[in-house]
């Protein structure tokens, strides 16, 4: 059994119900997760043994999100507690035409207070054969980005598999910081999720010919972040074409050999969820690579059926077997983009 190393923060989600705005509503639903932690989630699913790096406070939200973590089999080893606080969001939840709105209250978290001493890689990372982390973390304090980049590093040295999700967050920082954040982390990746924007604003690549499609322009960001960084392997993404709040159309892509793969368009319609929707996806692209028996057709097609699975269950996680998303994704072939 393969072992998975995630690190990041946990967070509790308060979302209102449909059809209420934030301060109207006199109540809101709980449910945790995380960027990482979804990953983590996904991939102990699969049948991996997933291990949650990160800090809780020892109180009833900190207990409770350790229940979810060992609820999707996800090891609680390293597991810090301590701190004051859970960092949490408010979901105004979308609908029609309205778009969804996070508000965020993790300033103070016991995970944005973790320390670089309270981590120790090199012995979590023993024996790994991924580690996963994204860019929110870094976002989160200087230390976080110190950890981050030590984590990636002690990783290749013990020839651990790296992957990273660049995940954005323009309430958590500028795209000055990030930038400047993030570039350090790319010589120590092997897998990326990281799409045009990504390549526009963070990385600072010239915009491609205007006479492009959307699909030949990803594949050309793409060949100029491989050509700045060889080390990536594989470099993945969705389009989403939001029709409204309950209603997307979403493609998958991965990026392999210097050439763009992409799955069927999925029409997403009267959406339950979107948030995890992302990492649904990049956990179906991680999967697929670590499986190594899959074609790049393949492993997108599975990874987009996995997306557009979780946007019709409630909660952050996805809760689909790799079974119920190969029954999904039956009757929808891939197509190479060149």
């Amino acid at each position: 059994m393969k072992k998975i190393v995630v690190f990041g923060e946990p967070l509790l989600r308060l979302s209102t119900n449909l059809g209420e705005r934030l301060f109207q509503t006199n109540q809101l639903n709980i449910n945790y997760g995380g960027a990482e932690a979804n990953v983590g989630a996904s991939l102990s699913r699969f049948g991996y043994e997933v291990y949650f790096v990160g800090k809780v406070p020892d109180n009833p939200f900190g207990h409770a999100y350790e229940r979810h973590l060992r609820s999707f089999g996800i090891r609680t080893d390293y597991l810090l507690k301590g701190g004051e606080r859970i960092g949490t969001y408010y979901l105004e939840t979308g609908v029609g035409e309205r778009s969804a709105q996070v508000t965020y209250d993790r300033k103070g978290s016991s995970f944005a207070q973790l320390s670089k001493d309270e981590v120790y890689f090199a012995e979590i990372l023993q024996g790994a054969d991924l580690f996963h982390v994204s860019g929110i973390t870094p976002a989160l304090s200087e230390a976080l980005q110190e950890l981050t980049l030590q984590g990636l590093k002690v990783a290749k040295e013990l020839g651990v598999t790296t992957s990273f999700d660049f995940n954005y967050r323009a309430k958590l920082w500028s795209l000055e910081e990030a930038s400047a954040g993030i570039k350090p982390f790319l010589p120590y990746v092997d897998f990326c999720s990281c799409g045009e924007l990504d390549a526009l604003n963070l990385l600072g690549i010239e915009e491609a010919d205007a006479t492009l499609d959307h699909s030949q322009k990803l594949a050309f960001y793409y060949k100029k972040i491989t050509e700045m960084y060889p080390n990536i392997k594989y470099l993945y993404s969705t389009f989403r074409e939001v029709i409204s709040a309950s209603h997307n159309r979403l493609q998958g892509n991965v990026f392999v050999n210097g050439e763009l793969y992409q799955s069927r368009v999925h029409d997403i319609t009267q959406i339950v969820d979107r948030v995890g929707g992302g990492d649904a996806f990049a956990s179906g692209i991680l999967f697929g690579i670590l499986e190594g028996h899959d074609e790049p057709e393949q492993i997108v097609t599975f990874a987009t059926a996995a997306s557009a699975l979780k946007h019709t269950v409630h909660g952050d996680s996805n809760i689909f077997s790799e079974e119920d998303i190969r029954a999904f994704a039956k009757n929808a072939p891939g197509k190479i983009v060149r």
